[in-house]
């Protein structure tokens, strides 16, 4: 399924683009996983699967998706997502079972739009949902992750996506804290992390960031083929995106 999403992805989006200053750092033996992030697009759980393919090649991933929407995306179960009700206090506690089976295995990883609904990267507080908090207190031994995640357009048709990794947290300091404390920890972290990913994004500057996933730049069709002709004709190389500033390589 990362082949066909992979593919997916490069059809229709710029670039999935890792920023410098938040790149994944895992402990050894580390395991298992709890990567929890903002909710601000559908585009959200390919990319969590093509970071996990990239990044976390070792782990499983797991993710909880809405119910209604998995009836819709059937595919996304395929990949490791499972239904949650939202709106039913039995859905926070099926997610929680779910959860602590998926966890209680060290080479697997819950990917978590934490939000449980998609709200702007701007929505300040997050709210993210208490489930959260309580996975410390299903698998002790496990690492939480703050994820951020960002869409924008820059100079080309497709969108860059955008993600940073947070300091990996341990399952046994959060347990530590009373849930609420735990909770005021976790969003404080994710929504640092936001901050400074956004300024990196409005930047418009590559360089703060690594290519994970390159889609294809250009617009294609006649357009793109004339460019490409009047390239030849002036004895340069034809290079797609307008920017013009990088190589994209996959």
């Amino acid at each position: 399924m990362a082949g066909s999403f992979r593919r997916y992805f490069v059809r229709h989006m710029n670039a999935l683009r890792l920023a410098r200053f938040g790149e994944l750092a895992l402990p050894p033996d580390a395991g298992p996983i709890v990567v929890y992030s903002n909710h601000p697009s559908w585009w959200d759980g390919i990319v969590y699967l093509l970071a996990a393919e990239t990044l976390m090649p070792g782990f499983e991933p797991y993710a909880p998706i809405d119910a209604r929407m998995l009836k819709r995306y059937r595919v996304f179960a395929r990949m490791g997502a499972f239904g949650v009700d939202l709106d039913k206090p039995r859905g926070a506690a099926a997610f929680l079972t779910a959860s602590a089976e998926i966890l209680s295995a060290k080479d697997r990883a819950l990917w978590i739009a934490a939000q449980g609904h998609f709200s702007d990267v701007r929505e300040r507080p997050l709210r993210l949902k208490a489930g959260l908090g309580r996975l410390p207190e299903l698998a002790p031994d496990c690492l939480v992750v703050p994820l951020a995640a960002e869409y924008a357009f820059w100079l080309e048709r497709g969108a860059e996506a955008c993600i940073a990794f947070g300091r990996p947290m341990s399952g046994r300091e959060l347990l530590a804290l009373p849930r609420e404390a735990r909770m005021r920890r976790l969003e404080e972290a994710l929504t640092a992390l936001l901050d400074r990913l956004s300024a990196d994004v409005q930047s418009r500057e590559p360089e703060r960031f690594r290519i994970l996933v390159s889609g294809r730049a250009g617009i294609g069709g006649l357009y793109d083929a004339w460019r490409r002709l009047a390239a030849a004709l002036r004895g340069r190389r034809y290079d797609p995106s307008h920017g013009g500033r990088e190589r994209h390589a996959a």
